[in-house]
């Protein structure tokens, strides 16, 4: 069953993907953009497998969407180690 909060989130979820592409040169300078930028697809990615799982092969796509939030998650966190450190000081 899907619940109202999930297809608000989708929705901001797709608002945010506009941006990103409409402004993707300049998010391109910001460093390590790219696995940045992947992170935030893949928690699209899931925001979406969210909503399927309620029409198709639900218990697969469960599976998959957590997959997609724990790689979202570590490439955040790769990303966060990348830009500042050890000292927390941008490279």
């Amino acid at each position: 069953m899907i619940q109202q909060n999930e297809i608000i989130l989708l929705l901001l979820g797709l608002g945010a993907l506009i941006f990103i592409l409409g402004n993707r040169p300049r998010l391109q300078l910001l460093p390590r953009s790219k696995i940045l930028i992947s992170g935030f697809y893949m928690l699209l990615a899931s925001w979406i497998l969210t909503i399927l799982e309620g029409f198709l092969l639900g218990e697969l796509l469960n599976f998959i969407e957590h997959i997609c939030y724990a790689g979202s998650a570590v490439l955040m966190a790769v990303w966060c180690r990348q830009v500042f450190g050890k000292n927390g000081r941008q490279r």
